[in-house]
């Protein structure tokens, strides 16, 4: 079960109101070191929150929870006081999301550690500019939409790399689908075939990334597809058009 299923972040919030005096506790509390037992004080209605790694925060007195489906929160030493959202830094009047910027490390850690064999690539014929990661469903009409793109993405010198968020889940259709595309001897055929809406011949029963490609998706907190991740981390959820993801790419149009 998520933890967005478990607990909604409106429910986090009854009963744990932080106030101004966490601020006054923060200010006097040491963050060089993290208190072990954090995650066993990190309860709510009688369940236990699925914690992933807590860390120190810039802020003294404040600790980074990340939690197995993505999302972060903050917390005193002793999880009594909890603040759901993101962190920003104020750097000489900007606002810099902390936050965000954690996560898009995070993603970028994350899918350097999946091996090219592991997904299914379009490579442009020329010069490869830049990359960009895709959770994709071949059920998702979005995705589709997107599929179409990635020759003229490809023309632009973008590679495209895929990687399987079945949107139903292991037993669904989505699932099925991306599974005969991995075991297909020609995976980027086999996708544009499938994401043409026809059927594929073949089989699905080989040894596939896609059950731990779906829980990499949940636990960067992807909830729907497409979902593209840029070079620096930054995730964009949903159907682009090319000229404006081009842009977002930092490359002329």
């Amino acid at each position: 079960m998520s933890m967005l299923s478990a607990f909604s972040f409106r429910s986090l919030l009854t009963g744990v109101l932080l106030v101004s005096a966490v601020v006054a506790q923060s200010a006097q509390a040491e963050n060089t070191d993290v208190p072990r037992d954090l995650a066993d004080h990190l309860v709510v209605n009688g369940q236990s929150m699925p914690v992933r790694t807590v860390e120190a925060s810039p802020l003294p007195g404040l600790y980074e929870v990340q939690l197995e489906g993505g999302q972060t929160l903050y917390s005193d030493r002793d999880g009594k006081y909890l603040l759901v959202g993101d962190l920003y830094r104020n750097d000489s009047g900007q606002m810099v999301n902390l936050t965000e910027q954690k996560q898009q490390q995070h993603r970028v850690a994350l899918l350097k550690q999946i091996p090219d064999e592991d997904m299914v690539i379009f490579r442009p014929a020329g010069e490869v500019k830049t990359v960009i990661n895709v959770f994709t469903d071949t059920t998702c009409p979005y995705c589709r939409k997107f599929h179409e793109e990635v020759p003229e993405l490809n023309k632009r010198g973008v590679e495209v790399r895929y990687l399987a968020f079945p949107r139903a889940g292991m037993n669904g259709e989505g699932a099925r689908e991306l599974g005969q595309v991995w075991c297909s001897d020609n995976r980027s055929e086999a996708m544009t075939t499938a994401m043409k809406g026809k059927k594929l011949k073949g089989t699905s029963s080989c040894d596939t990334p896609i059950e731990a490609q779906f829980a990499l998706g949940k636990q960067m907190a992807i909830q729907g597809t497409p979902a593209l991740i840029l070079p620096d981390g930054r995730m964009i959820p949903g159907y682009v058009p090319v000229d404006r993801l081009v842009g977002m790419l930092g490359l002329e149009n």
